[in-house]
């Protein structure tokens, strides 16, 4: 199988703000008017989006996302709702502002043996994504770090392949407690408020600029797993 350098794969334009509860609300009825849900989603649109972060003993996703490093990356373990039964093992990367993932499915006993802390068997699948985080995990040290949790309205818009997301209610929890439980209880990670993703390809449509528009709100870098890192 041949697998394209990631510097040959397509990237996304993403921008992020942080609103707070009354920008929500205006916002949300708004997108709700002119476009469509997720059709993954639940009822009202929104699903629950439990994500597990790996980074090095020297916090290096952390240190490069603060620092605005344009090549950058972080891993991590993502589950919807309350089903852990579907898990997928994500990379995310960033190269001079634009952003790509890949992913692979992970099934429940491979990442409870995971985070157990036994990684061999990453290296009995053909998954070259399960590959790079064995030699990450071994030349990197890298390990869980922080859990984040939150509830996803996501909307879509076919022109520009848009994606536009509010992500509310956002909570932590460190280390990988108990991340294949969903009936845990996480602190908050930041003040009430939302955070609003809009990621697209080679345009943004001026319909979804306009609808988007948050009077006084400049784009600006937001990453939940920073926030989550805050009361380490």
């Amino acid at each position: 199988m041949t697998i394209k350098p990631e510097n040959e794969l397509p990237l996304r334009h993403e921008l992020k703000h942080r609103i707070n509860l009354r920008e929500d609300l205006v916002l949300s009825q708004r997108l709700r008017k002119l476009f469509a849900h997720d059709k993954n989603a639940g009822p009202g649109g929104t699903y629950r989006v439990t994500s597990l972060y790996f980074d090095t003993p020297y916090d290096s996703a952390l240190r490069e996302k603060i620092d605005g490093v344009n090549r950058r990356e972080k891993f991590r373990l993502r589950y919807y709702g309350m089903d852990t039964s579907f898990i997928r093992l994500e990379k995310k990367y960033k190269v001079n502002g634009l952003c790509g993932k890949r992913s692979a499915r992970m099934t429940q006993e491979q990442v409870k043996e995971l985070l157990s802390g036994s990684s061999e068997f990453l290296l009995d699948s053909d998954e070259p994504l399960f590959t790079e985080l064995y030699s990450k995990i071994k030349g990197k040290g890298l390990r869980p770090k922080a859990i984040v949790r939150y509830d996803r309205e996501a909307f879509l818009y076919a022109p520009g392949n848009v994606r536009i997301t509010l992500d509310r209610d956002i909570r932590t929890g460190i280390g990988n407690v108990d991340f294949l439980n969903p009936a845990i209880f996480y602190m908050r990670a930041m003040e009430p408020g939302t955070v609003l993703e809009v990621k697209y390809d080679a345009f943004l449509p001026e319909l979804v600029r306009m609808a988007v528009q948050v009077p006084g709100r400049q784009a600006a870098a937001c990453s939940k797993y920073a926030l989550s890192r805050r009361f380490d």
